[in-house]
């Protein structure tokens, strides 16, 4: 989702190969055997398979609402790192064992300090929305829909207010546009255009 966001946002052509990942593609295999998505295979076959990486790789060839200008990397990494670690084991509690309530403890509080920052303006790390708000907002939207009861009745409100804003834009809704499944020999479908139909 959130290198989807940079890539529409920076405007740079992509061909999209929507991935069902029960069925993944060989060529998906093959340009990157971890398999996970997303995968960008640049027209040099430089391979980037981490969505921050293919963010501030879009950014950088254009960054027309100046993302780049709010990177905070720190955040990003603790949103990454820690943060995804309690999600999993909250959002997915039967494959993980141990106490569900215990992640989503420490999901919460490391949810405290962004309502702090959101206290002073309507982003993260300016006015504007930037890569920090994009590249942590997905984390967050995943924590809340595990009990979304239980995330409104949290001190919270403006998170949740941020939250709101984002899930409810214009570019939100162009990325969350889903295309067919790719299959080898199907024609191009690029990002740009798939998300206008």
């Amino acid at each position: 989702m959130r290198a989807r966001m940079a890539l529409l946002v920076s405007g740079v052509a992509v061909e999209l190969r929507e991935v069902a990942l029960r069925r993944k593609p060989e060529a998906m295999i093959a340009a990157s055997p971890k398999a996970t998505v997303p995968v960008l295979v640049l027209a040099d076959g430089q391979v980037i398979d981490e969505s921050i990486a293919i963010m501030r790789w879009a950014l950088g060839q254009h960054d027309p609402e100046a993302w780049l200008a709010g990177d905070d990397a720190a955040l990003i990494a603790g949103f990454d790192g820690a943060f995804k670690h309690h999600l999993d084991r909250y959002k997915y509690a039967n494959r993980h064992p141990g106490d569900s309530v215990d992640h989503r403890a420490a999901g919460l509080a490391m949810l405290a300090p962004l309502e702090a920052r959101l206290a002073g303006h309507p982003n993260l790390t300016r006015e504007h929305r930037s890569i920090a708000d994009i590249a942590i907002m997905p984390f967050i939207r995943q924590f809340a829909m595990v009990d979304q009861g239980w995330f409104c009745r949290q001190p919270l409100t403006n998170l949740q207010l941020w939250l709101a804003r984002h899930t409810g834009s214009a570019l939100f809704d162009r990325t969350m546009v889903r295309t067919t499944p790719w299959m080898p020999g199907d024609a191009p479908v690029f990002l740009n255009a798939a998300v206008r139909s």
